[in-house]
């Protein structure tokens, strides 16, 4: 089709057009050349209507909106037009014609500074090499393989190039590889210290990468330059979230909310921190003005069903039912209608209709994701191989001597954060948050130029070519970079649950830190996940397949830290922590070596933050009845328990 509509073959384009739409109805592109060969046919009500069509799909392909522009132009209705053209800027900045026919326009109807100000864009764009001007558009209307292609080739060709380091780096950051973005950021500010928008991206890849400390001081040098920009403030209380200054940073969002173009994601952010402190009753209220502005606003929904204790109204699923069903919802907002309709129905009892929402908001997520088993069964693998007594022993006296961490590590939904809440509600104990310290250390020990995907990881291999100074090195930094998050407390938690993969690293950097498994029934643990949306990674949970496999794989490299580290992991069975309480908290303080202090059995008193999706259930009194949850769903789980396997078993081993 793009040969037919360089040839100028329009009629042979709608008919291309027309049969490809016959098997590929929301196919974007297609619709887009169809509306293109109507206008240029002459059709502008048909290009019109195949636009309208496009937008309730595709509503934020900036090239439509342009298309739109240039049918107003020829039906001469220079204020639509003018709307179009700026609905479509507004999306992508780097559209040369819609800035064009925007200063022709604005010129027509006098308007000299609005047209003075698309000149503006206009001359901006032919300063830049056209390549990164095309990488730009394509990159802005979602095509990231294509702009990578072509940004990586220009680079290749001119070398460094500002505009074009920082569009990889903002390809990164959509791809998640937030540790090239970040080193690509870092060339451009030094190549450039006053390039703004580059530093804002650099400071939100900080973020991402829960680096609050470092991301806080480069949103401060951008507040420094322009203190009424509300991007700028909306990122510093980011990271002010990040830091656990929730109370400030509700105080930013609230001053951000008069004006704001996006008011629903001010009011989430609001209802998230408020849960955080354990404000239930005013973060139920600022989710649901969050869910009324929002619209279809899945996450404001998933949210209320995620404090585990808000009960739906009738009048509230039914508009959870139909934004679900409108084909105008985006695939985002879909799956969290899904999991918020099948928490809500479970709630009534309604287990096989819960049940298929979850399924379904299961597979729209995965269907997302680039989750691969294989790469982590291949770690864990590489693990055993290199984890071994002898290496242990030849470096017995490296690491850092603190013994100030205590991990919690194991599968979500296995009671590690009511493991956490006890601990935390020892005086002597800090209670954190899942903090991300282990896994930069990983990442930078992984380095660059081979990859885990290729069969070639370079961790945990390294660990054999380390020395106990190394290690030493590694703990010390560790200690320093987690001193953030403390208040002068003897101890802390570090409740990260992936961290189980690394418990060889962390004994070797930290040798005398404290490690807890926390471990729940495999059929409770593996359907409470299943069942559980995450706010970020954990992308194993979203197939009942990838659940169950890495369920086995988790206990696999448990059983291997127990064979080779006898002794070092302590062991908590969620289910003995319900049935026997007291019993089960003096054995965690025995061993954390803490003094027994009653307000650990009251641990539903204390005050604290809580950041994971217990945090309503571990601010209650302990209860028996959410051991057996999953049984309401034995029917629809025949797959799941066979895909356990003995792990059925052995989890108790």
């Amino acid at each position: 089709m793009g040969e037919l509509m360089q040839e100028h073959r329009f009629a042979d384009v709608l008919r291309a057009a027309d049969a490809l739409l016959l098997t590929a109805p929301e196919n974007r592109d297609v619709l887009y050349l169809r509306a293109v060969a109507q206008r240029r046919l002459g059709d502008i009500p048909a290009a019109l209507a195949t636009l309208a069509g496009l937008e309730q799909m595709h509503p934020r392909f900036s090239r439509l909106y342009q298309e739109r522009g240039h049918c107003f132009v020829a039906l001469r209705q220079a204020p639509a037009a003018i709307e179009a053209f700026v609905r479509g800027v507004h999306i992508n900045p780097a559209l040369p014609a819609s800035w064009s026919m925007l200063e022709g326009l604005y010129r027509m109807i006098g308007q000299t500074d609005n047209a003075a100000a698309a000149a503006a864009h206009v001359a901006k764009l032919k300063t830049l090499p056209s390549d990164v001007v095309t990488a730009t558009a394509l990159f802005m209307d979602g095509e990231l393989a294509q702009a990578e292609q072509l940004i990586r080739a220009f680079l290749l060709k001119h070398g460094h190039h500002v505009e074009a380091m920082r569009l990889l780096a903002r390809i990164g950051i959509e791809r998640d590889v937030l540790d090239d973005a970040q080193l690509l950021l870092e060339g451009v500010l030094d190549l450039v210290p006053e390039y703004h928008p580059a530093r804002f991206d650099y400071a939100q890849v900080l973020s991402k990468r829960h680096m609050h400390q470092r991301a806080r001081e480069q949103v401060e040098k951008l507040l420094e330059v322009d203190p009424t920009d509300r991007n700028y403030r909306t990122l510093y209380a980011v990271t002010l979230v990040g830091l656990g200054l929730h109370e400030r940073a509700i105080e930013l969002y609230r001053e951000l909310l008069p004006g704001a173009q996006q008011p629903a994601e001010l009011h989430l952010s609001i209802a998230h921190a408020l849960k955080t402190l354990g404000h239930r009753a005013e973060a139920v209220a600022e989710y649901r003005v969050a869910a009324a502005i929002g619209g279809g606003n899945g996450d404001a929904y998933w949210s209320l069903a995620n404090l585990k204790t808000y009960r739906f109204e009738e009048e509230e699923l039914r508009q959870m039912r139909a934004a679900e069903a409108a084909t105008t919802t985006s695939v985002v907002d879909r799956y969290h209608l899904c999991f918020a309709l099948g928490k809500a129905l479970e709630d009534r009892q309604q287990y096989e209709a819960s049940y298929e929402y979850y399924a379904r908001g299961n597979a729209l997520k995965r269907s997302t994701s680039r989750y691969r088993p294989e790469i982590f069964e291949l770690n864990t693998r590489l693990q055993i191989e290199v984890c071994t007594p002898a290496l242990f022993d030849r470096n017995k006296d490296g690491g850092a001597g603190a013994a100030d961490p205590i991990f919690i590590v194991g599968l979500p939904r296995s009671g590690s954060t009511l493991l956490e809440q006890i601990l935390a509600s020892h005086s002597a104990v800090e209670g954190t948050q899942e903090l991300a310290d282990i896994a930069r250390i990983v990442m930078d020990l992984q380095g660059r130029g081979r990859d885990a995907q290729r069969g070639d990881p370079r961790y945990p291999a390294v660990l054999v070519q380390m020395r106990a100074e190394d290690y030493r090195r590694l703990g010390e930094k560790y200690l320093s970079d987690t001193r953030v998050y403390r208040s002068g407390k003897a101890r802390f938690i570090d409740k990260m649950p992936n961290n189980f993969r690394h418990v060889g690293l962390i004994h070797l950097m930290l040798p005398n830190a404290k490690i807890i498994d926390g471990r729940r029934e495999p059929m409770a643990c593996c359907f409470g996940n299943f069942k559980q949306l995450f706010a970020h990674g954990q992308e194993f949970a979203y197939s009942i397949d990838d659940i169950a496999r890495y369920y086995r794989t988790y206990l696999e490299l448990m059983q291997h830290w127990d064979a080779v580290l006898p002794g070092r992991v302590l062991r908590v069975q969620h289910e003995d922590v319900v049935n026997d309480l007291e019993g089960n908290v003096r054995r965690l303080l025995d061993y954390c070596e803490l003094e027994f202090e009653p307000a650990c059995v009251e641990f539903h008193k204390t005050e604290r933050s809580v950041r994971t999706a217990s945090s309503e259930q571990v601010r209650q009194p302990i209860y028996r009845e959410g051991l057996d949850q999953w049984r309401h769903y034995e029917p629809w789980l025949g797959r799941l328990r066979e895909a356990l396997g003995d792990a059925l078993t052995r989890y108790r081993d």
